[in-house]
């Protein structure tokens, strides 16, 4: 026996119940996702602009180094290897065209 105070809900309604606050958390898990999926990209984004600059900034170092080494190498070569030197400027004579 029931007591007087006693309520009864309808039948099903704790299943009800559990299945709102189910579809409300999923609903708040969904946003928390977005909204962490965009975060994670604005960083990636961040970081492949960085990774941009930096492969910039190689390439021209690249560049730089080559540069500097090709002169190096061809006067050793020139040295070395041809006895060439750069001739003192008694040695030079100017010739008319």
């Amino acid at each position: 026996m029931s007591g007087v105070g006693a309520k009864r809900f309808p039948k099903g309604s704790l299943l009800m119940l559990v299945l709102f606050i189910a579809v409300l958390g999923s609903a708040l898990a969904v946003s928390y996702s977005a909204h962490w999926n965009r975060q994670l990209l604005n960083s990636l984004y961040g970081e492949l602009s960085v990774r941009d600059k930096a492969q910039a900034e190689w390439g021209r170092l690249i560049l730089e180094q080559s540069t500097w080494t090709a002169h190096n190498r061809i006067e050793t070569l020139a040295s070395e290897q041809l006895k060439m030197r750069i001739p003192d400027a008694a040695e030079v004579r100017m010739v008319a065209p």
